[in-house]
């Protein structure tokens, strides 16, 4: 199995306080391909895993996943109450389908992408949403995550996967903590998002 990368390891709950909270993951993964090498996005389940990162809120720490261990990073999502991601639905877990034979989703998840779309009626960026609510931002993107696995720059995948979920784990916890975002609209410029996010029913209304 792939390195386990343990960053931000800090543990500020008692072993007690954390094996009865629910087990949240947040997930992200980067892809070996892109849309337009597999011809278009419905062909997501083409575009092979690069590298997986998942952060558990019981063990405090990251655990990462390269492709061969793609089955060990199924059996770790399945593992959760709830696994948070932005797109997890709709992207990730259909990258990740073809590792695993199991159905990715049935596993209680909450996917903020498709929350956000719900409620505005368009969708947001991670990176637009975490500039605005915690002044945070992305340090690349998917197209540059490319090519540096063409070039075997693992590591470099690695740190901004790692960074992905620190930003879906910060600003799901934002919402959960004071019940809204905020985005930049180029119309309306600084705008709020009330959310309702407690985690006891989000999985409740996941495995529902």
């Amino acid at each position: 199995m792939a390195e386990q990368f343990d960053l931000f390891s800090n543990v500020d709950e008692t072993p007690e306080e954390t094996t009865q909270s629910p087990r949240v993951l947040y997930f992200d993964l980067e892809t070996q391909k892109s849309a337009e090498d597999v011809g278009g996005w419905s062909n997501s389940h083409l575009m092979k895993l690069a590298v997986g990162v998942v952060w558990d809120s019981h063990e405090k720490r990251h655990f990462t996943y390269l492709e061969q261990d793609a089955a060990k990073l199924a059996e770790k999502l399945q593992s959760a109450d709830l696994v948070v991601g932005f797109n997890v639905i709709g992207f990730d877990y259909a990258v990740l389908q073809p590792y695993s034979p199991c159905d990715l989703q049935e596993i209680p998840t909450f996917d903020m992408l498709m929350y956000v779309h719900k409620k505005l009626g368009h969708r947001l960026s991670l990176n637009g949403i975490a500039q605005a609510t915690l002044n945070a931002k992305k340090s690349a993107d998917g197209l540059i995550s490319l090519q540096w696995y063409k070039e075997g720059k693992m590591d470099k995948i690695i740190e901004y996967c790692t960074q992905d979920v620190e930003i879906t784990r910060d600003v799901f916890l934002h919402g959960v903590e004071k019940g809204h975002l905020l985005y930049d609209s180029r119309a309306k410029g600084r705008q709020r998002m009330d959310v309702a996010w407690d985690i006891a029913q989000l999985i409740k209304s996941a495995a529902g």
